[in-house]
């Protein structure tokens, strides 16, 4: 059973903190600066900062007026402002509700 093991090895994905800090991208999407913490994956900056340009692109090719964007996950925040084609990126974790327990 250990030789099979060797060939048919199932990768468990790596859990990742979710961070908090912000970053700027230039007109071409490159990483101007950085606050976000060295632990989180710069490839995750990147297709983060991708897909921002891309909308704001899109927005200005469509005529619409997208100055800011705001993206809600389960645990994450992202607040996106355009800067003449590039973008500061806000990234935020979202606090756990903890149940208020109510008294009489």
């Amino acid at each position: 059973m250990g030789l099979l093991n060797k060939f048919f090895k199932t990768s468990v994905p790596e859990l990742n903190r979710i961070p908090s800090g912000s970053f700027t991208l230039d007109g071409k999407g490159n990483l101007v600066s950085s606050t976000v913490p060295t632990w989180f994956p710069p490839s995750h900056l990147h297709d983060i900062g991708q897909n921002i340009v891309a909308i704001f692109r899109d927005a200005q090719q469509a005529q619409l007026q997208l100055s800011e964007l705001i993206v809600h996950y389960g645990a994450l925040k992202i607040i996106a402002r355009e800067l003449r084609g590039g973008a500061i990126i806000f990234l935020s974790p979202k606090a756990a509700q903890s149940p208020v327990a109510l008294t009489k």
